[in-house]
């Protein structure tokens, strides 16, 4: 499996600690799971566009992937936690739960019926083995919780349609 996009987020956060531990910069970096939610933007990212084409049934198969899942809203707060609270440090995980695309499939199928779905699983092995994801250190700053999975889903689609896009 190619991950382009993590990859790169990866190289650019490495150039980003290089170039702070040369300039002695104090850098602290929030790192967001798969980001769900309302579209902020006109267009939908990659990331929407998945779950667009995910709930309308066009891809042929959904990813075999276990994925950590956060809500827009909770990414934008811990964003400001960081650059507000100076004992911010480091990396900041910001992640909800963690959940199998099928989970997530069988979850917005349950509320919303009418749509066509993939129901086919890929057979490309990805990370598809159940593991959390270590958000103690944004907590400990004083984040208050994350949205649940279905309240992050429920605001995805609800712009969807108010877009016309389902």
């Amino acid at each position: 499996m190619q991950l382009w996009y993590a990859y790169a987020k990866t190289i650019g956060e490495k150039e980003a600690w290089r170039i702070a531990k040369d300039w002695g910069i104090d850098l602290v970096v929030v790192n967001p799971s798969f980001v769900v939610g309302p579209l902020l933007a006109a267009e939908p990212t990659s990331t929407l566009l998945l779950i667009l084409a995910i709930v309308k049934g066009v891809r042929g198969e959904y990813p075999n992937t276990t994925v950590g899942f956060v809500h827009i809203d909770d990414v934008v707060a811990a964003h400001i936690l960081a650059m507000e609270e100076s004992t911010a440090s480091g990396r900041l995980i910001c992640s909800s739960s963690v959940d199998h695309w099928s989970q997530i499939i069988e979850m917005l199928r349950a509320k919303y019926p009418s749509y066509p779905y993939e129901t086919k699983c890929s057979k490309q092995e990805g990370d598809n083995n159940p593991h959390s994801m270590d958000t103690t250190k944004i907590v400990e700053l004083g984040f208050l919780g994350f949205k649940t999975v279905p309240e992050m889903f429920d605001d995805c689609i609800k712009s969807f349609q108010e877009k016309g896009w389902l």
